[in-house]
């Protein structure tokens, strides 16, 4: 079996027991744990066309609002996090805690929110979750190959990846203006190939976490510091901001050098000029090995 069943069975499985135990004023490792399990059961459920079942319809509409309202969460936990770890003096500290008040509030505000919308969907989304496991379940026999629809399952797999690993060719060039839009097509991928036995040895799975980590950390810097020039009325004279702005430009040429080495070492994209400049794709041999990972 070149697909890891487990892996792909756990998301429902790990949604259900998050949904039982979520208390109202949930951790912010139950808000990751929930997030994560969330985008990778839309993966499967896209990938092995269970969204196009009622059952399946109905699970990803309310699991995606749950997901992007759980995000709005997590993103107050990740800023506080960043904001409370910034080195300033004396003079910066009143701007420093009034920040992480209005951190702090907005994110018991969308808590709250995440809350209510969680008892709106609870009894109907555990019962969907619990069929779409069973419907796992069926394409994963305890014995014999997994299949879906009388061919192997791997194959469906193994053609999504396929299908996704142009996109990492788009846009010809990366900016501050598509980067993050950049890093959703890295996590799709990324979320297929991760249903192999052994993604964790694929080198090229490895770069696509490191990349998708990058370009969000610097997302997140950069949401910071428009939030804390929103927050605080001196912005512009405020050397906390100017600090906030200094680091998040760090991180943004880390992304993109990350972003730019993947795509020229793994990809192999090189930019041909002539009359009309063109872009020349030779994905490398490990490339082909995470995919082939999926059906050998």
């Amino acid at each position: 079996m070149a697909l890891d069943p487990k892996r792909i069975q756990k998301p429902a499985r790990k949604l259900r027991k998050l949904l039982k135990k979520m208390p109202s004023t949930p951790a912010p490792e139950e808000i990751h744990g929930f997030r994560t399990n969330a985008r990778r059961l839309e993966t499967i459920l896209d990938t092995f066309a269970l969204d196009g079942t009622r059952n399946g319809s109905r699970l990803s509409k309310h699991i995606s609002k749950l997901r992007k309202c759980a995000g709005k969460v997590r993103d107050f936990d990740v800023l506080t996090d960043y904001a409370s770890g910034i080195d300033h003096d004396s003079s910066e500290r009143e701007c420093s805690v009034r920040l992480l008040e209005y951190l702090g509030a907005q994110r018991e505000r969308q808590a709250r929110k995440f809350h209510n919308l969680q008892k709106q969907y609870f009894s109907v989304l555990r019962k969907d979750l619990k069929r779409t496991s069973n419907k796992l379940d069926d394409i994963f026999p305890p014995h014999g190959d997994g299949r879906l629809n009388g061919e192997p399952v791997c194959a469906t797999v193994a053609a999504s990846a396929l299908t996704l690993l142009p996109d990492l060719t788009e846009p010809s060039q990366l900016r501050k203006s598509n980067l993050h839009e950049y890093r959703l097509k890295v996590k799709e991928l990324r979320n297929i190939l991760q249903m192999a036995e052994n993604a964790n040895h694929q080198a090229f799975v490895d770069r696509l976490g490191e990349v998708k980590h990058a370009i969000g950390e610097w997302h997140d810097w950069e949401i910071l510091v428009e939030t804390a020039k929103q927050t605080l009325d001196h912005a512009k004279n405020c050397q906390l901001v100017e600090k906030l702005g200094e680091t998040a430009a760090a991180k943004y040429e880390r992304a993109f050098r990350l972003s730019q080495g993947m795509r020229r070492e793994y990809l192999r994209l090189t930019r041909h000029h002539g009359k009309r400049s063109s872009l020349d794709f030779r994905p490398a041999e490990t490339v082909w090995s995470a995919t082939a990972s999926l059906v050998a």
